[in-house]
């Protein structure tokens, strides 16, 4: 789909995608440029960054978000910030490595906080910008074994609704995205941890554990996400803010 034909023209505007060398994050890079933005993928996996910076024409950096040293060093010049980076583990809390929680947290509620902090006066002083956050159903919903994404997420969420009240009289919105499992290199690494963690087969994953919540029984394509967060980008979007927007084939109806 053109940028002419969805409606969504986003030339002149600079947008920074975490985690967007695979999965969410490469659709939402590879849709903004569609429409028009010129792209920064910002990812753990420098090569990989680079080919979808390369295709894209944008640019590629790559940066370990666990890292306080280097989110201090990063420079964040975008009018668009799409907060996508994220890791997952599946383990009971008494056996859940503090460690993993706590860098589990850097990466998708601190990294989001600080990437923020730092693009928001430029998107003051231009008086339009475009945070947009990868939630997840588990935003708003828990599931057993997944004490450290379910709380940054639903830290996510918190975070999101501030920058949404402080950033609105200047023209900058807030908004989450929150969708259940979408088909994507994270949801396939789950597999195996769903299968030992709950004691099943790995081939009955899928259907027993993350397809029992929604009505509609399959996973989401990368692409729907991305076609949500262009819209977030849209003149029709402008009195968004604030939201929670759920693509969970009915997950959160029950």
């Amino acid at each position: 789909m053109s940028s002419a034909a969805s409606g969504v023209n986003l030339s002149g505007r600079r947008a920074l995608v975490t985690g967007g060398a695979s999965g969410i994050g490469r659709a939402c890079a590879a849709r903004l440029a569609r429409a028009g933005a010129e792209v920064t993928v910002l990812d753990l996996d420098g090569e990989a960054a680079e080919e979808v910076a390369g295709k894209l024409g944008g640019k590629a950096v790559r940066a370990d978000l666990s890292d306080p040293a280097a989110l201090d060093g990063l420079e964040v010049e975008a009018e668009i910030v799409v907060n996508n980076a994220g890791l997952q583990h599946v383990s009971p809390v008494q056996e859940f490595p503090p460690e993993k929680f706590a860098a589990m947290l850097r990466v998708m509620l601190e990294a989001p906080f600080r990437i923020v902090r730092a693009a928001l006066p430029g998107m003051y002083e231009r008086g339009w910008g475009r945070v947009i956050n990868i939630s997840s159903v588990h935003g708003l919903r828990a599931s057993p074994y997944k004490s450290a994404y379910v709380a940054a997420k639903h830290g996510l969420e918190g975070f999101s609704k501030v920058v949404a009240l402080e950033g609105g009289p200047h023209g900058v919105t807030s908004n989450c995205v929150c969708p259940a499992y979408v088909r994507t290199p994270l949801v396939e690494g789950q597999i195996s941890d769903q299968a030992r963690t709950h004691g099943i087969p790995e081939e009955r994953v899928i259907e027993e554990i993350m397809l029992t919540e929604p009505a509609i029984k399959r996973l989401i394509e990368p692409e729907e996400v991305a076609e949500l967060v262009v819209y977030l980008c849209s003149d029709a979007a402008s009195f968004m803010n604030g939201a929670s927007l759920v693509m969970d084939g009915g997950w959160t109806a029950r």
